[in-house]
Order: structure tokens, then C-alpha cells, then sequence
């Protein structure tokens, strides 16, 4: 983390300086930015001293030759801190015993060199990073060899860099990279036009890319040193705990009875929270010295809502609404519009229908959502970690009522992320919390909070309709998917998607996996806002995002039209991905991948016993721009009853260039797991506008017991590198889907799959 000291007395500082915008929040008009005061990061300070050589923002090199990367991605476990300073120790030269990691404050510097904002989601970080990062080495192993080469006089063309040391063979001269900067003579500074014609190496000269090193955060985490948002302490800290109310949104505090949190030891004061972000409704925060007692003031506060516009809405009513937009011809806008399907339909041999449907899901970081904030004179300080500084910023200045370039984000290590660390409403109670009792404030969520207040994957619904020819091939598809828009709530424009027939734009992030690489002649995509899921039910990013619910639908109803035609659904696929115009490249990866899986797994190679089947799936998650090609065969044994047991999950991907094999392992059986338990168990319901599950005893993830064989292929082909967090958890349920419709002939298509869901589809 970065150190922060305030502006030096007496100094008029130029506030345009370093200013930066990337758009305006619809609902609150505020500014995403933050102008760093000259002197305000000590960052700034410490990484410019004179003693160090900065080769590039991302890293400095000190005296003893230590180097420490700058990770401006949020580390939730991931280990991307360690990522970066891998790419950067491979192209530098460095000792990978003498690299360190930092996490950025939000200074714009350190801005995403691709997204131009920092934001941590998408599996984006190594695949947007990765030829950025690996400039910055190049650039200091130049400047480190040029100086060498000066003051040992030898050619710099003869010199080698190994292990933080410059050597020239011929003469047996060498100095280290600690003898180097000591010297002050590396100064050489490089134009974005140099870095991007420097030559990098090629993955045959590559000694660590490739190679599993020990992870850096490991010994912080292990014994307690690294700092996360739950750790920080401050001088005079005092706590905050909130009340939130029955209804998810829309709720008002109509009266606050302290009187008896006034008996509580410590009780500082109640605060209503007035939230011009939209960020919170209907919350008040109680304030005491210790959490302990902050907890107990909550518990004794007696307060009166006004439950709003949502206080009836219930999931059912949800669905209702989402199938009554569907049916509306003029309804969303056209994600994909390829052909024409309606003339297709007509001349079709066999037309499918079906709908597949989501629930709720929630996040459930294991580390509960908190933040601290401080104020100093005019500048505001925020203690936490988050996946969205640039965003979060804002917010925290909206809560504030100050102009985002006083809000100084200090990062924290994060204890699970998945998407509900790009938002910020913990940062809002500890933000006017502090503001009204003129101390610093740490605000940490009950389990319960987080839960009914989470930003949750929405409730979705998806209508698919296609048609096949007399040889069974597929010639028409039209895809309708109606969710709440998590990004348009965001209220940046340039995140959202114009809509191919230009008639508006729309949340891309929803409906992303739907432009699939399967080869379809007449293929439709319409992505349908349902207004009511976005105003009673907020939603956010939940790892792997549209895909989840997406590739459940397309890949469902692969399997549904290779039935009906009378073919294998493994060979179905194989003949849709023929790369054909714009799926060239991408559908013969993800094909290969498919075959990986099936080999791995012995699909079509083993008899089953009765009540036992294998399914297939496979998709381009993230985002077709930014696929990482994955393949899942899940076998299941599916019991008279409807109850499945899962017995192995095969997936295959494909990740272009693997930095760090055990990391990308780690990472995918993680995300089959995830969606395993997303497939399987994970339910949260609306009922009376609020979230009904409040913890784990009613919200069920995946226990341990449950936790089937993982096998993992990773298929490295020197190409760019994918991203892998995120896309083996949406090939999971269709392939289980898929598997028990193999196994016992029942078809589900509703999530998660349910014991009873499959016993009724039995008897259909």
C-alpha cells in the first residue's frame, strides 16, 4: 500500500494537474476522477527518490537491488500482483528472490494501459497486461545494460542480463543490478513510440514465464503482515455497524428512536445515511468505540421505514415481468442480427422452443465487505479493497459531497472479490459516518448485510428458439435474454454496447457468450432489459458474468437440437465449429479444446452403467474478444429419486501463454467449482422486496463433501495469453445439464438443478 501524506503548508496546489475523467454516473452526476496534489501520494515521493532507477511506473529498482512492482489490479487471491511482477522479472532480467509487490493507490498513473481506468474483472488483467508489463522490463534491462556497458567500457551489445547481474562474458565483468543503480548512471528514459518498437522475447527465450515460482503474497498472508481492508487501524478509529432495511431498494428512514443505544457503552451516535449515488436506501449507521458495541447500539436502535415502490416484489413477479418483455415485439435491442431468421423459420424441418431460467445468486466474499475513511483538512482517505478505484472514488466523493480529486484510495489486499468488490456502498456509511462524528470510521458488514444487501447476479430469463433442416443442421437461431443491466447502473456510457442495428445500446455484459462461434446462417441475439429486476433487485458482475447464464442456455439447447436431429452432441458441435468467416481461428481452438476434453475424459469410449451418462460443453467465455476456449465433460449418476451425484468434472482450456502453470490450474478448478456450486446448489429468493437467505445456513454453496474429481488439461500454445479466472465456471451446468439428460433422460433448464426439478422432468 501506498503511504499518503497531505500537501506542505502554505502550498497552493494546481488541482487540474493530472486530472482525469472517464464519465458520469447517470443516477448521482459525478465525476469518475482524481488529480493527484503535487506531494499528495507518497508514492510519488518514494518511487521518484533519487536513490532508486524507475525504469517505468510499474516498478523501481533500489540501492540493494531490490525490485518492487506496482500491481495496479486488485488481489483478491488471484495472486495477479505476482503475475505482473513475473512478466516484468522475466523481460528485466532480475533474480526472482529480489522482486516485491505494492498495490497502486488510484493515482491515474497507474490506470489500466488498455482500459484507461482502474478496474479488476473480466479475466482481463494478464491478457490486457501482459505486453505492457513486458515493455516496462525490456525498457530496464536496456537502460540497466547501456549504463553497465558504460562504466565497465565494454560494448553494450556484448552484455548479458541473468539473475539482477549485467556480465560480459569476454572480459569476466559483471555488476549487479544493486551496483548499477548505485552508480546513478542509469537514466535512460524511453517515448511510448520507443517502448512499443522494443523487441521482447520470444516464449523460446523465456527462463521464468512458464515456470510455477513461489507467489510473492504467500509469506504476508501466511503470517499476518499483509494488510487487508478488515486489518487497517488507524489513531482514533472508531466503528460503524448498519441497519439496513427490509426491502432490498427504495426504502426511506421515516424515524430513529436512539434511546436505548444511548445506554450502550461507547455509543457514539446514530446516522441516517443521505446518499445522492443511489449507492444505499433506507440505511443508518451506528457508531461506538469498538465493533463489539457499535453492534449492540444497532440492535437497540428502533426504526421506521417507509419500504418504497419495491416492498411487494418477489421473484416470482420478477419472472412474470421478464416473460411479458420477451413477448413484446419491439422489446431490447439486437445484440447479434445475423441473416434473417424470420425467413429461415418457415422452411425449417424442425423448430425447438424452450426457456431457461436463473435465480438470484450472491457473492459471498469470505472477507466481509468493509471500509475506513478518514478525513484530513480537505482530503478524504479510503481504507479498503476494491476491484473498481476509478469508479469507487467517485462514489466515495458523491457520499462526501466533495469533488473526486480530494479522495485518495488506499488498496488493500482483498479477501475474495468475484465481482462484488467493483462496488463501493461500504464505502459509503464509513464515509458519512466519519464525516458527522469528525473521526476516522471503519464500517465492516454483518454476514447478514451482505447477503440481503449484496449486488447479486440477477434473475434471468432466456427464450431460444431454432431450426434445423431435413439433413439436421442448424439454420436459424433467435436468443431473447431479459436480466437487470449491471453496467447501465453503473452509469459509464462508454461500457455499454452499441446495439448492431444502431438503434441504442445496450448492457454487452449480459449477454456476452451469446455471439457464440458456432456457425449459424440466421442467428438473432436480443438483449432485453427487465426495469423491475433493475430497480428492486441493484445488481453487479458476479464472477464469469453473462456467460453463466448465457452458455447455460446455448449450450442446453446444442444438446436439445443434436436429439432431435439423432446426433452425438459432442459431434453436433464439432460440425457447427467449422470456422467459418467471422468464426475463423476462435471455433477451430475451441474445437480442439472440445477434443482435449472428450480424450481426457473417454467420452464415447466407456459404457456407462444405467443411471450414469457424460455431457459435453464448451464456450469462448469471457467475451468473444477476449475468449479463453474451454471444454467440460461432466459424468453424473442420477438416482430414481432425481438426486445427482456428480462423480467427475473434465475441462480443457485453452490459454494461449501460460505464465504461471500451477496458478492457471488453481484458478480453473477453482472456477469448475464455482460453477458447480452455482449449478447445483447456490439459491437466493425475493419475497416483500427483500432477499429471504441472510446466510449460509440458507444460502447453500457447494460444502466440501460435494466436491467431485477435478481433472484439468491446460493447453499452452505460446499464443497470447487468455484470461482463466473466470470462464470454466460457465461450462459447468450445461455440461451437467447435459450429462443428466444422458444419464436418465431428463431435461432441465432451470438453475440451479434441483432433486425434484430432475424427478419431475424424469416422469415428463
Amino acid at each position: 500500500m501506498n503511504k499518503h501524506v497531505k500537501p506542505a503548508a502554505g502550498v497552493s496546489a494546481d488541482l487540474s494537474r493530472r486530472s482525469f475523467l472517464v464519465g458520469t454516473s447517470a443516477a448521482a452526476g459525478l465525476a469518475l476522477g482524481y488529480s493527484a496534489v503535487p506531494g499528495l501520494l507518497g508514492a510519488d515521493s518514494a518511487l521518484a527518490a533519487p536513490a532508486n532507477f524507475d525504469p517505468s511506473v510499474w516498478y523501481s529498482i533500489s540501492p540493494d537491488g531490490l525490485v518492487t512492482v506496482t500491481c495496479g489490479k486488485a488481489d483478491m487471491g488471484q495472486h495477479i500482483a505476482s503475475t505482473m511482477a513475473q512478466i516484468v522479472c522475466e523481460e528485466l532480467g532480475a533474480s526472482w528472490k529480489d522482486m516485491r509487490v505494492q498495490l497502486a493507490s488510484n493515482d491515474p498513473k497507474f490506470n489500466d494501459p488498455v482500459l484507461g481506468a482502474q478496474i479488476t474483472g473480466g479475466s482481463w488483467s494478464t491478457m490486457m497486461n501482459f505486453d505492457a508489463m513486458s515493455r516496462a522490463g525490456a525498457a530496464g534491462r536496456i537502460a540497466l545494460t547501456e549504463a553497465a556497458a558504460g562504466s565497465l567500457g565494454v560494448p553494450a551489445g556484448e552484455l548479458v542480463v541473468r539473475n539482477s547481474t549485467v556480465s560480459h562474458p569476454k572480459s569476466k565483468k559483471s555488476m549487479s543490478f544493486a551496483d548499477i543503480v548505485k552508480s546513478g548512471k542509469a537514466t535512460k528514459t524511453f517515448t511510448p513510440d520507443e517502448l512499443k518498437a522494443l523487441k521482447l522475447k520470444t516464449p523460446d527465450q523465456y527462463t521464468l514465464i512458464g515456470v510455477s515460482v513461489p507467489q510473492l503474497d504467500i509469506p504476508s498472508k501466511s503470517n499476518g503482515t499483509a494488510k487487508f481492508g478488515i486489518d487497517v487501524m488507524l489513531p482514533g478509529m472508531v466503528y460503524g455497524k448498519v441497519i439496513t432495511p427490509p426491502v432490498r431498494f427504495g426504502a426511506t428512514v421515516k424515524s430513529v428512536d436512539d434511546s436505548a443505544a444511548k445506554k450502550v457503552p461507547g455509543f457514539i451516535t446514530a446516522v441516517t445515511l443521505d446518499d445522492k449515488t443511489g449507492s444505499t436506501s433506507g440505511w443508518v449507521v451506528a457508531v461506538a468505540n469498538t465493533y463489539a458495541n457499535a453492534a449492540k447500539a444497532a440492535a437497540a436502535l428502533k426504526i421506521t421505514y417507509d419500504n418504497g415502490p419495491h416492498a411487494k416484489v418477489s421473484s416470482d413477479t420478477l419472472l412474470a415481468e421478464a416473460k411479458r418483455l420477451q413477448g413484446l415485439d419491439d422489446s431490447g435491442f439486437f445484440f447479434v442480427k445475423d441473416g434473417d431468421t424470420a425467413a429461415a423459420f418457415p422452411t425449417a424441418a424442425k423448430v425447438l422452443e424452450a426457456e431457461y431460467t436463473t435465480n438470484i445468486n450472491i457473492h459471498a466474499p469470505m472477507e466481509p465487505m468493509n471500509a475506513t475513511a478518514e478525513f484530513q483538512k480537505d482530503i478524504l482517505h479510503i481504507y479498503s479493497g476494491n476491484q473498481f478505484a476509478t469508479r469507487s472514488g467517485a462514489i466515495a466523493a458523491g457520499a462526501a459531497g466533495i469533488d473526486p480529486k480530494f479522495v485518495v484510495m488506499h488498496q488493500m489486499w482483498l479477501g475474495g472479490g468475484f465481482g462484488r468488490r467493483l462496488d463501493a456502498d461500504m464505502m459509503v456509511p464509513a464515509v458519512q459516518a466519519a464525516k458527522a462524528v469528525g473521526k476516522p470510521v471503519k464500517v465492516i458488514y454483518s454476514r447478514e448485510n451482505d447477503m440481503t444487501m449484496d449486488y447479486s447476479r440477477p434473475l434471468t430469463y432466456q427464450k431460444v428458439k431454432a431450426g434445423l433442416d431435413a439433413d439436421g443442421k442448424l439454420i436459424a437461431l433467435n436468443h431473447d435474454v431479459v436480466s437487470a443491466w449491471p453496467t447501465k447502473r453503473w452509469g459509464i456510457p462508454d461500457f455499454l454496447t452499441p446495439a448492431v442495428d444502431k438503434k441504442g445500446a445496450l448492457d454487452g455484459f449480459t449477454v456476452n457468450g451469446a455471439d457464440f462461434f458456432y456457425s449459424v446462417p440466421n442467428h438473432n441475439v436480443r438483449a432485453i432489459l427487465n426495469e423491475l429486476a433493475q430497480n428492486a433487485t441493484p445488481s453487479g458482475q458476479l464472477r464469469s458474468v453473462a456467460p453463466g447464464w448465457t452458455f447455460w442456455a446455448v449450450e442446453s439447447m446444442i444438446d436439445e437440437l443434436a436429439d432431435a436431429a439423432g446426433k452425438d452432441p459432442a459431434q453436433f458441435r464439432i460440425a457447427l465449429l467449422d470456422g467459418k468467416g467471422k468464426n475463423d481461428g476462435g471455433a477451430q481452438r475451441l474445437r480442439n479444446t472440445l477434443l482435449a476434453a472428450m480424450g481426457m475424459a473417454g467420452y464415447g469410449s466407456t459404457k456407462l452403467p444405467k443411471g450414469e451418462g457424460m455431457g459435453v460443453a464448451c464456450v469462448s467465455s469471457q467475451e468473444r474478444a477476449t475468449a479463453s476456449w474451454t471444454a467440460c465433460v461432466a459424468h453424473v449418476a442420477v438416482a430414481p429419486s432425481g438426486e445427482v451425484k456428480v462423480k467427475k468434472l473434465t475441462v480443457a482450456t485453452d490459454v494461449g501463454m501460460q505464465v504461471h502453470p500451477d496458478n492457471i490450474r488453481a484458478q480453473v478448478e477453482g472456477a469448475a467449482l464455482w460453477g458447480l456450486s452455482l449449478a447445483m446448489y447456490e439459491r437466493a429468493t425475493l419475497k416483500d422486496g427483500g432477499i429471504e437467505q441472510t446466510n449460509f445456513d440458507t444460502y447453500k454453496p457447494l460444502r466440501m463433501s460435494q466436491v467431485p474429481e477435478v481433472a484439468v488439461n491446460v493447453i499452452a500454445n505460446g499464443d497470447k495469453p487468455t484470461g482463466v479466472g473466470e470462464p470454466a465456471v460457465t461450462v459447468v451446468a450445461p455440461a451437467l445439464g447435459n450429462a443428466i439428460f444422458n444419464a436418465c433422460g431428463a431435461r432441465v433448464r432451470a438453475l440451479p438443478i434441483t432433486t425434484a426439478a430432475v424427478k419431475a422432468a424424469m416422469k415428463a
